[in-house]
């Protein structure tokens, strides 16, 4: 069977516009032979963003812009679908964010989230702005502005302090300047005269001190040796064995005082006792009453027939003294 020319060319033909419909979705990212599995993003301004640009997910390019269009006639936003080419778990939280490269390529980067839940094909991703390039560059150009306007401020202000060293005020100034330079050079001169300058007085009255110093040497020197002889009369005495003795004297008084505060042995018993002090007052008392009262009545203790009969009088209740008193007072 003979295929008559025609035929052919309409077969190249149909071939031809398939194989160019299908090139043409294939650089859209679209393709008739795989699966589609889209998610949707919406961004107020899509930029450069084009069909068939990649999508990243840290880097790693997990499928590709699938189509571009707008969420209403006012284009008040731009639903960008999304062709995912890998199996990949995409948490509902993340957020998508399209990225103008300084080559001019353009990207779109979704920034993964920490829900657990993820998303579901069909679902819409939240989006971030896309950062201009220019204001990219500006940001960074920023602090290396304000760095070069502080440097030409400071220019400045040299500059500024330039002219006024430079101009007639500053001048005078400096010759006033010279001129106390001058002075104070002529002081110096005047101070350094080797006849009439204090420097010289000074160093005159400084040589006539130690001549005198050298006439009292001798002195000087037995003052030294009477303090030598001393100093080693007291490393002599054996002033650390008296310290000794003083501490343990001490430590005796010590003992002792504190026995005496005590009411253990005689002395602390009598100082501290009242029952002791009255017991001994009564004694005294009451020998005086007795001496008194052979005093009074011998006969009653002595009996010799010198005196007499025997006394037969009361004895004394109290001293002599107290009865004088009492009978005073009375």
């Amino acid at each position: 069977m003979q295929i008559s020319n025609e035929t052919k060319v309409g077969a190249l033909t149909v071939i031809s516009v398939t194989l160019l419909v299908l090139g043409y979705n294939f650089l859209k990212g679209k393709t008739l032979t795989r699966k589609t599995n889209l998610i949707y993003a919406r961004f107020s301004n899509v930029g450069a963003l084009e069909n068939s640009s990649p999508v990243k997910i840290n880097g790693f390019k997990i499928g590709n812009v699938y189509d571009i269009s707008a969420a209403n006639e006012s284009v008040s936003e731009v639903i960008v679908g999304i062709n995912l080419e890998q199996k990949v778990q995409i948490p509902e939280n993340s957020t998508a964010t399209i990225l103008n490269n300084i080559t001019g390529t353009t990207s779109l980067q979704i920034v993964p989230g920490n829900s657990k839940q993820l998303i579901k094909l069909g679902d819409t991703l939240s989006s971030n702005p896309n950062p201009d390039i220019m204001s990219t560059i500006m940001n960074n150009l920023t602090p290396v502005m304000t760095s070069i306007k502080t440097t030409v401020d400071s220019l400045q202000h040299t500059v500024k302090a330039l002219n006024q060293i430079l101009n007639t005020t500053t001048q005078n100034h400096i010759k006033d300047i010279a001129a106390n330079l001058n002075k104070s050079s002529e002081s110096l001169s005047i101070l350094l005269d080797e006849k009439e300058g204090s420097l010289a007085k000074t160093l005159k009255n400084t040589e006539q001190f130690t001549a005198q110093l050298n006439k009292e040497s001798s002195n000087i020197r037995s003052i030294i040796s009477n303090l030598k002889t001393t100093s080693d009369e007291l490393a002599a005495a054996d002033i650390k064995t008296s310290v000794e003795r003083i501490n343990a004297t001490l430590t005796d008084i010590r003992e002792i005082l504190q026995k005496a505060k005590s009411k253990e042995g005689s002395l602390g018993l009598l100082l501290n006792d009242p029952k002791l002090y009255n017991n001994l007052q009564q004694t005294s008392r009451s020998l005086t009453i007795l001496l008194d009262d052979i005093k009074t009545h011998p006969k009653r203790y002595i009996n010799v027939s010198v005196f007499g009969k025997k006394d037969k009088s009361k004895p004394l209740v109290a001293p002599l003294a107290d009865s004088a008193q009492n009978g005073s007072n009375e």
